[in-house]
Formats: structure tokens, C-alpha cells, sequence
């Protein structure tokens, strides 16, 4: 059935590349009848295949284990074709540094002064082979370059996929009748959020030297790119912002103005979010002088910048807004708001996690690089392929766990809760991601699945409504994520991920001390605090300048057709010709204290 599989792992066939390693002792021999250095010039020429040899080895392992990778990631997206047959059936930037290669670069002076006493051509054969080790280093510089801009373009696509899966999250979440209202809103967090990160955004998160709270330089991406970073680290860190916008969309959905999403949209992509990205910001691990607590804040992918900032972002707007109408009766008893969709909540999911391998292990930018003297097997592609793993048992083990846990507490087996689990531990490992062992995420994700139940339930108490959990899953799970790094980051994978601070805390359940933790809570306040003073402050000033909500009317009609010139789904007859008035299932809306308890759902008309 399937091809042989003659090739093993790339990590175990290391480059075969006799032709470039060389003895000594052989070119000793040939020098010896002229040289009298020989020896010495041996040596030198060895030296230099050697290195060439080994960075070769570890440019081979790198585009190997890319490859693999990527293919992994198209091996998985087979499982979101599989689901949709069967329905249809049914960070702080680490620096760009160019590749060092100083032992390749030769002096001709050099070779020229060993070549001298005994060889009369001495001069010429010195610089005929310092060009060549010069030509080689800057190729092997240029192949670096490509490689790793290779690798960080196909992370941000994989990120920016991560907008049509909130897009059919969104969509499937809510009623038929703000389908187009929130599929326009998703458009819209890219299409705005684009240009005010372009103008604005990049500049106060990455434009270094920064005052320690932002940044100053690159606004409208003017004197960029620079040798810190390419255009392609632009476009990955835009898809970063318009995922945090994403998120807050999903709270406020199904009651807000839609001038309320172009304001939000622009000014959380523009100001709001890109606070926490200074390289050099005082919280930033891999700042040069003093770092928080001789740590700094360990959030790789964004657990707190990213997932808490949205997910805070769209608690207040929510709390601000209130509850949809009907979403608790007279009494004050919770009643499901269903959406409309679970096909496409489900697409919505597995588009999310096939996007978060582009968002957790591409946020090392880079994957061409050795993590010893050069040669081994073992290197940042090893550290890519890790995170991935710990994003993935993360993700499954919380849906597993909610999974389960919703069949205890419910009674009956839920697709949407599992979904909702599924990405509640994605949220969590993406702050630890790349300095944890793999058994540790399986901790996160079991966790994380008992704060979104958790959180939930207090939402209910609260009578607060949000139709995707997008405040409970975002925000409780990502700062239970960037605690769990707090506890369980491993010291060799610390020091790897941020090299250049021997010492260095890591997790407190590690042996490492509570440093580590200390910085991580002190980040769970900030975010909180600084999202909380922007964005509850500006969406408090849209409802008091009526922006913010629908009126009940419209809310209850639907915004497809009040706001948006009709609904998203065409019904037709058997000859083709169209249904004035379309039927479909929901829930009731109760206007009566007691409903009858026998009466789950009845027929809407829709207009």
C-alpha cells in the first residue's frame, strides 16, 4: 500500500561529507618535501574544512527537519478534510544575527607569512584559497539568511490561516442571523489591524532602542529593514496582532455597533497590544543589563501579550455591553444562546491548531542554528520539533480532560465543549512552549481545561455573557499559561531558547527557585492593569457616546439584516427559486418567567 520507506530520520543520517573533512597529517605529508612549516599550514586548512564541514551538516539537518515539520503540518490538515467529508455526510524578537563564520574568514598575510621561507609562489597560493574560503562562508551566510526567512514566512502564513479559523469559529458560534456581521468583523481585524500595525504598531513594539516602554523608530516601516530583522519578521508579527484583535471580536459578538469593532480594532493592533514586545523593555528576557528578577518574563509565543490582552480586551467590552438579550431570563436563570453551526465551529478548531504550530514553534524566527560548536545532530530544529510535540499534548490532553469532565458534570457527550478544551490548552502552553518537557504540557493542558470550566461557571454566577468564552478560555487560560512557566520551565531548555545569562531562574517545580514565578505574576498584573486602563476606559467612552451596542430591535432581528442588507444563507425550493421567508431551528429566547420545561426549541421566521 504504501511506498517503501527507505529513508530514516534526518536527525540520524548525518552528512555524509568525506570530501570536505581532511587530514593533517596528509597535507603535512605534501608540504613536507618544500614547507617547512607544513605542519602549521595543515592544520590551518583542516581546520577550515572541518567547520565548513560541520555548518554544511547543520544547514542540511535544519532544511531536513523544516521539511519534515511542514510535512507533518499537511499530514495533520488531512484530519480537517476527514471532519468536513464526514459533516458533509452528516515575544520579545531574539536577534537576527548573521550567521558567524569568522573561522572560515582567512588573512592572506597569514598563509602568505607560512608559505614564504620555503615556497616561492607563496603570496598566490594564500590568496587563491582565502577567496575561496571567503566565497564559501558568504554563501553559507546567504543559504542561513534564506533558510531561516524561508521558515519564518511559512509561520506567519500558518498564523494568519489562524483568522479563517476564527473566522467559522466565530461564524458557527453564533445565531444565522449575525453570520455576515461577524464574518465582516473578522475581515475587518485584518484589514485594519494591517495598517495601523504598519504605521504604528511595529514601531512602538519592536523600533529599538525603546525607553523601556516603547519603541521609537520603523513607524511606517521607514529605515527597514535593518540587520536585526526582515520584512518577513514584519508580516509575522502583524499576523500575531490581528490574532490578539480576533479574540476580542468573540466576546462582544452579536450586540455591538460595527463602528465599535473599526475603533477597537485599530486602536488595540496600533497601541494597546504592541506595549509588551520591546526587546529591550524592562521586562523583556533578553534585554542586556538587569532583568526582573535575573529572569525577565518568560512568554514565548504569547500566552499573556497575546491571549490575555485579547481576552481582557473582550471581558470588558462584553462586561460593558451586558448580556444579550434573552441570554438570562426574568428570573435570572442562564439559558444557551446556541449557535448555529457546529460544523463550522469544528472547522473553525482544527484551522486554529493547524495555525498554532506556525504561532508556538515559529516564534523561534529562526531554525539554521546549532546549539554547540557545530556538527551535531542537536540543534534549534530539535527545539522547533519539541515545542510542537508540547503544543500538541497540551491541546489534546485538555480536550480529552473537558471531554470527560463535561460528560460528568452534563450528562451527554459535547463537541463544542471538547473544541473550547482544545484550544484552552493551546492558549495555556504557548507562554512555555519552548522550556518545558513534554510530560509538563500534558500538566498545562489538564489544567487549563478545569480553569475554563471554572471560569465558566463564575461567568454564570456573574450573569456575564460571551458567546465564544473568549474572555475564560484567552484570558484564564493564558494566565494560568504564563504561571505554568513560572513552575515547570527546565533549566537546559532556558538557557538554550536565552542564551548569554548563566544563572538564569527558571521553574519553581524544577529546582529553579521562585524568581522565575515572581516575574511571571508580576506580568499577569501588568497586562492586566495596562488592558484594563485602555481598553475597559475606551469601551466605556463608546457607550457613553451610544457607539457601542444595537438597539434591542435591531439585536433581535439580527444585524445581518438590519446592518448588513440581508442574511448569509440563501434558501431555495426544489425548482430553484427562491423562499421569501426561510425556516430554521433555535433556542428559545424565554419572555415568559416559567417556559414549559417540555419545549426545547420552536421554529423562528426570519425576516
Amino acid at each position: 500500500m504504501y511506498l517503501n520507506q527507505s529513508l530514516s530520520h534526518p536527525r540520524r543520517n548525518k552528512l555524509s561529507m568525506a570530501s570536505l573533512n581532511c587530514s593533517a597529517s596528509d597535507l603535512a605529508f605534501l608540504f613536507s618535501s618544500k614547507t617547512a612549516n607544513g605542519t602549521a599550514v595543515a592544520n590551518y586548512l583542516c581546520t577550515r574544512f572541518d567547520t565548513i564541514a560541520n555548518k554544511l551538516s547543520d544547514t542540511t539537518y535544519a532544511i531536513d527537519n523544516t521539511y519534515l515539520l511542514f510535512s507533518a503540518y499537511l499530514v495533520f490538515a488531512m484530519q480537517l478534510g476527514f471532519a468536513m467529508l464526514c459533516a458533509g455526510s452528516s515575544l520579545s524578537h531574539p536577534r537576527r544575527n548573521k550567521l558567524s563564520m569568522a573561522s572560515l574568514n582567512c588573512s592572506a598575510s597569514d598563509l602568505a607569512f607560512l608559505f614564504s621561507s620555503k615556497t616561492a609562489n607563496g603570496t598566490a597560493v594564500a590568496n587563491y584559497l582565502c577567496t575561496r574560503f571567503d566565497t564559501i562562508a558568504n554563501k553559507l551566510s546567504d543559504t542561513t539568511y534564506a533558510i531561516d526567512n524561508t521558515y519564518l514566512l511559512f509561520s506567519a502564513y500558518l498564523v494568519f490561516a489562524m483568522q479563517l479559523g476564527f473566522a467559522m469559529l466565530c461564524a458557527g458560534s453564533v445565531r444565522a442571523k449575525n453570520t455576515m456581521n461577524i464574518m465582516l468583523t473578522n475581515v475587518l481585524d485584518a484589514a485594519a489591524g494591517g495598517l495601523f500595525y504598519y504605521l504604528f504598531g511595529f514601531a512602538f513594539a519592536f523600533g529599538s532602542p525603546s525607553n523601556g516602554f516603547i519603541g521609537r523608530h520603523f513607524f511606517g516601516l521607514r529605515d527597514y529593514p535593518k540587520p536585526t530583522g526582515d520584512y518577513s519578521f514584519f508580516l509575522y508579527q502583524w499576523a500575531f496582532a490581528i490574532a490578539a484583535a480576533g479574540v476580542t471580536s468573540g466576546s462582544i459578538a452579536e450586540r455591538t455597533q460595527f463602528v465599535t469593532y473599526l475603533i477597537y480594532s485599530s486602536f488595540l493592533t496600533g497601541f494597546v497590544y504592541p506595549i509588551f514586545w520591546s526587546s529591550d523593555g524592562w521586562a523583556s528576557p533578553t534585554r542586556t543589563g538587569d532583568l526582573l528578577f535575573g529572569s525577565g518574563v518568560i512568554d514565548f509565543a504569547g500566552s499573556g501579550v497575546v491571549h490575555m490582552v485579547g481576552g481582557i480586551a473582550g471581558l470588558w467590552g462584553a462586561f460593558i455591553e451586558g448580556p444579550r438579550v434573552g441570554r438570562f431570563d426574568q428570573v435570572g436563570r442562564s439559558v444557551v444562546l446556541r449557535g448555529h453551526s457546529a460544523s463550522l465551529v469544528v472547522l473553525g478548531s482544527f484551522l486554529l491548531w493547524f495555525g498554532w504550530y506556525g504561532f508556538n514553534p515559529g516564534s523561534f524566527l529562526t531554525i539554521a542554528k546549532s546549539y554547540d560548536d557545530g556538527g551535531s545532530y542537536y540543534g534549534q530544529w530539535s527545539a522547533i520539533g519539541r515545542t510542537a510535540v508540547t503544543t500538541t499534548l497540551a491541546g489534546c490532553t485538555a480536550a480529552l480532560t473537558t471531554l470527560f469532565s463535561k460528560r460528568l458534570l452534563v450528562g451527554h457527550w459535547n463537541v463544542l465543549d471538547v473544541c473550547n478544551g482544545l484550544l484552552a490548552g493551546f492558549a495555556a502552553i504557548t507562554s512555555g512552549c519552548s522550556v518545558v518537557e513534554p510530560w509538563a504540557a500534558i500538566i498545562c493542558g489538564f489544567v487549563a481545561s478545569w480553569v475554563l470550566i471554572g471560569c465558566n461557571k463564575l461567568a454564570k454566577k456573574l450573569k456575564y455573557d460571551d458567546p465564544l468564552e473568549a474572555a475564560q478560555l484567552h484570558g484564564g487560560c493564558g494566565a494560568w499559561g504564563v504561571l505554568f512557566t513560572g513552575l515547570f520551565a527546565t533549566t537546559s531548555y532556558v538557557n538554550e531558547v536565552y542564551p548569554g545569562q548563566p544563572g538564569r531562574p527558571y521553574g519553581l517545580f524544577m529546582g529553579g527557585g521562585g524568581k522565575l514565578l515572581a516575574a511571571q505574576i508580576v506580568q499577569i498584573l501588568v497586562v492586566s492593569g495596562w488592558v484594563t486602563a485602555t481598553m475597559g476606559s475606551l469601551f466605556y467612552l463608546l457607550k457613553k457616546m451610544e457607539l457601542l451596542r444595537v438597539s434591542r430591535d435591531d439585536e433581535l432581528a439580527g444585524m445581518d439584516m438590519t446592518r448588513h442588507g440581508g442574511f448569509a444563507y440563501a434558501y431555495h425550493d426544489e425548482d430553484g427559486q427562491p423562499i421569501k421567508h426561510a425556516y430554521m431551528m433555535g433556542t428559545i429566547e424565554p419572555n415568559i418567567k416559567t417556559p414549559p420545561t417540555n419545549l426545547k426549541t420552536k421554529f423562528h421566521k426570519l425576516y
